[in-house]
């Protein structure tokens, strides 16, 4: 028999659920931005002295974040002090717990509910050597009814500008599900923005994007090639665009910062120096100051900068802590001074 606390517990944590999901879309505070996150993750970040092996090892308190490539990214625009709609799939009690995070942050959701629960990673520092370990949990297997409402959720957003998809897939759903996206994104004139790995960045690519911001070893996957020299990443990327597959390839090149590239465009973009903590959703930080730079119709050229100062502050902080506005904006007037 169950006690009255532990249903009352049972009780609180079900409340926690967002109930704005079930609310018709034409009712929901949706913004000109919105996420898809179709993998995401509570990220427990946490130390210890030293990792040795088969010993009790005592942890600093862990700090629990919602995470996952475009949840971050929803995440970084709001640290901002822009606004983005997280579109993801969420499943028991990790999964209630997922949406109360973002909650306490603020973060407008729309939620698919699945059976499975959903991931936990973790991210360990060492503090003896101030070496980051990062366990990433497989995401459990979506289902197709799950997969499908999500989608039609996107279907039915309107008057959206951006739409930015991130992150890996769990098993169950299709790798041509950024492609489906892409044609959504067309039919309503958005600008699609894709931040993926594999076959899923192969087909999205094929179906026309916006925007993609590959790192070098996804640009010579695109490409067809084993390893690509610097010297011959914008003319990879040119390609791309001029089979008019996409229109901006943003490069990620870690700490030499990013390379964009257009039609008639190329250009570099390095970051200043900084004390690197963690690279924990540099990337998708990266993601959002580009994405809330074009939403304020700023050039390219400054999205990506200011992208690239993202990115940069991201490091600067431990665990998943994403980019701090005030580091960004004292980075952001260096690399415009560069």
């Amino acid at each position: 028999m169950i006690s009255n606390k532990v249903k009352a517990c049972v009780d609180s944590l079900n409340n926690l659920r967002d109930k704005s999901s079930n609310v018709p879309l034409k009712y929901k505070k949706v913004s000109k931005v919105i996420t898809i996150t179709f993998n995401p993750a509570i990220d427990k970040s946490t130390s210890v002295k030293i990792l040795i092996p088969e010993k009790k090892l005592n942890c600093a308190i862990p700090i629990y974040e919602p995470g996952g490539g475009g949840i971050n990214v929803a995440r970084a625009i709001k640290k901002l002090g822009g606004e983005a709609t997280a579109v993801y799939l969420a499943g028991g009690y990790s999964g209630i717990k997922f949406t109360q995070l973002l909650t306490e942050e603020s973060i407008e959701s729309i939620v698919t509910e699945t059976q499975n629960n959903t991931r936990e990673n973790l991210v360990v520092v060492e503090d003896s050597t101030n070496k980051q370990f990062r366990f990433g949990m497989p995401g459990l297997k979506v289902t197709e009814p799950e997969w499908q409402a999500c989608l039609k959720s996107i279907e039915n957003i309107n008057d959206v500008d951006f739409i930015v998809a991130s992150g890996s897939l769990p098993e169950g759903i299709p790798t041509d599900i950024f492609a489906k996206i892409a044609l959504i994104a067309q039919q309503k004139k958005a600008k699609f923005i894709v931040d993926t790995t594999g076959e899923a960045l192969k087909q999205a690519v094929q179906a026309g994007v916006y925007l993609i911001k590959p790192n070098l070893g996804e640009l010579s996957s695109l490409s067809g090639q084993e390893e690509l020299s610097l010297e011959s990443v914008s003319n990879v990327a040119r390609e791309l665009i001029e089979k008019g597959k996409c229109e901006v390839v943003a490069v990620s090149m870690g700490a030499e910062g990013a390379m964009l590239i257009t039609k008639d465009l190329t250009i570099s973009v390095k970051p200043p120096n900084v004390d690197r903590k963690s690279t924990v959703g540099a990337g998708d930080s990266m993601v959002a100051g580009i994405v809330l730079s074009l939403s304020k119709n700023k050039s390219l050229i400054e999205s990506v900068q200011y992208g690239v100062a993202c990115g940069t502050a991201a490091t600067m902080n431990e665990g998943s802590e994403l980019c701090r506005k005030e580091d960004v904006e004292r980075l952001y007037k260096l690399i415009q001074g560069q």
